[in-house]
């Protein structure tokens, strides 16, 4: 009896890999997302209520493995080469083919790793391998205006202000407005940043 072969990829980054998620990296998902809870809810759509179950992570593994698979997305894990720790997660998601030629990009990481770099990392190798590899010509972020953090890092990863979404998302129960950003594989335009909103 043959196993079906579970598709791989694997980005290098100057200290990460990141891969497809995998069901032995449950426990060390559930532990990250639990430490990092308050930090994570501000940003991120309501939780459901089985969100670190066994059965919820396996769909997670399933759904990653079956997007990648046909060429839809791509959803990874940022594990930290020094000590394989599991640091978060980074999606290309959306991929539309034909005269779009873009995808989506989301991501969250632990709350005692954020600023220190591993983000503007991943994001950097997704992006290199969005436009060399998957040949899209435009990768779109969006974000809370609030959230400067993330708006600071999608700016010095290349991406540049394009505009507000209204009610574009719900957030922790509530429909919110984001801005949106672009990074585009041939651009031309100049520094596009917008002042924060408060």
């Amino acid at each position: 009896m043959f196993r079906k072969r579970q598709p791989s990829i694997a980005l290098q980054t100057p200290r990460c890999t990141l891969r497809l998620p995998e069901m032995g990296n449950h426990l060390a998902w559930v532990e990250q997302r639990q430490n990092s809870a308050q930090f994570l809810k501000e940003w991120e759509p309501v939780w459901s209520p089985d969100h670190f179950s066994k059965r919820a992570f396996q769909n997670r593994v399933y759904w990653a493995n079956k997007t990648f698979t046909n060429n839809n997305g791509l959803p990874l894990f940022i594990i930290r080469n020094e000590d394989q720790r599991l640091l978060g997660a980074i999606t290309l998601d959306n991929i539309r083919r034909g005269p779009a030629q873009s995808g989506t990009l989301g991501y969250w990481i632990g709350a005692e790793f954020a600023r220190l770099g591993y983000m503007t990392e991943a994001i950097n190798a997704v992006v290199a391998y969005s436009f060399s590899k998957l040949d899209l010509s435009r990768i779109e972020a969006a974000t809370l205006p609030e959230n400067k953090p993330s708006r600071g890092l999608l700016e010095k990863s290349g991406f540049k202000y394009e505009g507000v979404a209204q009610s574009y998302l719900q957030i922790s129960g509530r429909w919110r407005t984001h801005v949106l950003y672009a990074n585009l594989r041939n651009d031309r335009r100049g520094k596009t940043t917008a002042g924060i909103i408060n």
